[in-house]
């Protein structure tokens, strides 16, 4: 998924590692052994590294926790987490939908950050109970400030940050519509993110300094992400109330099972130029199965007036299907998964309502942006 590796399971989720994790943990792994072996001379180097890589294992556990968070809450509410993955900017815990009230994203939302809370509260303590000293005190220390901030950053009120999907799940609460609550707080996480990029550029523009380098690309990374989730809540706006039935292709490619091979050919060529697959219905209008302009070549074109199409068609349980009221949104997430390009649609006795296309989809959004714009 998207050059990610899979490395395993954590309590039953997948967990995924970008290949630019492991840019981040060198980096964070040198830079923090340079630090230990100034400090602490004694240590030398070999151990210094050893013990700063610890420490940038221990600070992705700490991200990991946060992700977890997240994850425990939506599964509480019987939300499917599809993945957890480690990246650059940190990590990402991938839901199978939304929450069905804003009070139920709201908790899903201040989850991490308030595990990262407890974590800076725990690392804390032992801190003052334990009273380590040298290397193991700096260590702690180090954690328990690094949970601190991550707590405090997500809480910034922009997405795709926690604090973002704290706000919508207010603004949602408010306005009583779940697409204006994104909306709203993508706004507010390009403003953030244009603060953090001008933080970045001033330095490095008026004194060449790269000190804030890191702001900048933090602040892309926030005016992509919220721009795209701005724009993907208008889509689904615009398709809520609708159902697979709203999107079916008119004339959709559909013959009978008692059509011959040679009738089947004749009428493509005269109905159907440009389709090469058609769903089969028998004599009630339910959907039997499917058959391609390809599986005429398994017959010779010698037998195709004694062969009926039932007799070529895959059956219907080789073709996945989609109820007629089923919403669209979901149809939509449906294609995506399992990566088709169209589907059938069926009535709930099984009778065929028509072949729903992603084309037909995007020609439908078109039409009601068109019609109701933003």
């Amino acid at each position: 998924m998207n050059g990610t590796i899979r490395v395993g399971n954590l309590f039953g989720i997948p967990f995924y590692i970008h290949p630019s994790w492991f840019l981040i943990l060198f980096l964070v792994t040198i830079s923090y052994s340079g630090g230990l072996a100034a400090q602490f001379p004694q240590l030398g180097g070999g151990l210094a590294l050893l013990l700063g890589l610890l420490t940038a294992l221990l600070l992705f556990s700490s991200v990991v926790a946060h992700e977890l968070g997240h994850s425990f809450v939506a599964i509480r509410q019987g939300i499917d987490v599809k993945s957890i993955t480690l990246f650059i900017f940190g990590g990402l815990a991938s839901l199978e939908r939304e929450s069905k009230t804003p009070a139920e994203a709201f908790w899903v939302a201040v989850a991490g950050p308030l595990v990262s809370l407890l974590l800076f509260g725990i690392l804390t303590a032992i801190g003052f109970v334990a009273a380590p000293t040298g290397a193991l005190a700096a260590i702690l220390g180090l954690l328990a400030s690094i949970n601190l901030a991550l707590a405090l950053f997500n809480l910034i009120p922009g997405l795709p940050l926690d604090g973002g999907n704290i706000l919508k799940a207010l603004v949602w609460k408010i306005t009583g519509n779940p697409y204006r609550g994104v909306v709203f707080a993508s706004r507010v996480g390009q403003i953030f993110g244009w603060i953090a990029i001008t933080s970045g550029l001033l330095p490095l523009l008026f004194f060449g300094s790269f000190t804030n380098f890191w702001n900048l690309l933090v602040g892309f990374f926030l005016l992509q992400n919220a721009g795209n989730a701005a724009q993907f809540a208008k889509v689904q706006e615009q398709l809520t109330g609708l159902t697979a039935a709203d999107a079916v292709t008119l004339d959709s490619p559909i013959v009978s099972a008692h059509l011959t091979l040679r009738e089947f050919a004749d009428a493509r060529i005269l109905n159907w130029q440009n389709w090469s697959r058609f769903l089969v219905t028998d004599e009630s209008g339910q959907l039997v199965g499917a058959i391609s302009v390809q599986d005429l070549r398994t017959v010779p074109p010698a037998m195709w007036s004694e062969t009926q199409v039932r007799e070529v068609m895959r059956p219907l349980e080789q073709v996945v299907t989609v109820q007629s009221d089923k919403p669209l949104l979901e149809v939509v997430q449906l294609l995506e998964q399992q990566k088709l390009s169209a589907l059938p649609v069926i009535r709930d006795n099984g009778v065929l309502v028509g072949l729903l296309e992603k084309a037909a989809i995007l020609n439908l959004l078109q039409r009601r942006v068109q019609t109701n714009p933003a």
